[in-house]
C-alpha cells in the first residue's frame, strides 16, 4: 500500500483525477456529470459552496468550516480542469503576488 499524499501533492493528484473524469460516464461519476451539464452548473456549485463556506465561517464548528472549504476548493479545481488550466499557472500567479502589497497588486490590474 502506498503512503497517503498530503499538502500540495493532494491538489496535484486530485486535479489529475478531475482531468481524467472528463472521459468518464456521467452516470457513474459525479464530476463527469458536472462536465456533461456544462460550466454553468460548475459555477453554480462553486457559488453554493462559497455560500456554505461563509455560513460555516460564521459559526464555531471548525470541522464544518474545513469540510466546506474542501468542497469549495474541490469544485474550484473541477472548474480549472474544465478549462484545462494547469496547477502551475495558478501557483505561478500566486507566487507572483508574494511580497507585494495586495493594494498595489490590485491597482496594477488592467480594468475589465
Amino acid at each position: 500500500m502506498s503512503a497517503p499524499v498530503s499538502g500540495p501533492q493532494v491538489i496535484a493528484e486530485l486535479l489529475a483525477v478531475l482531468q481524467a473524469r472528463k472521459s468518464a460516464d456521467p452516470s457513474s461519476s459525479y464530476v463527469a456529470s458536472l462536465y456533461a451539464k456544462g460550466v454553468d452548473t460548475i459555477l453554480k456549485k462553486i457559488g453554493e459552496e462559497a455560500a456554505e463556506t461563509i455560513i460555516a465561517a460564521k459559526g464555531t464548528d471548525r470541522a464544518a468550516l474545513i469540510h466546506e472549504l474542501a468542497d469549495l476548493w474541490f469544485h474550484t479545481l473541477v472548474l480549472m480542469a474544465a478549462y484545462d488550466l494547469p496547477l502551475d499557472d495558478l501557483t505561478a500567479e500566486l507566487a507572483g503576488r508574494m511580497g507585494r502589497s495586495g493594494l498595489d497588486e490590485k491597482a496594477s490590474r488592467k480594468p475589465a
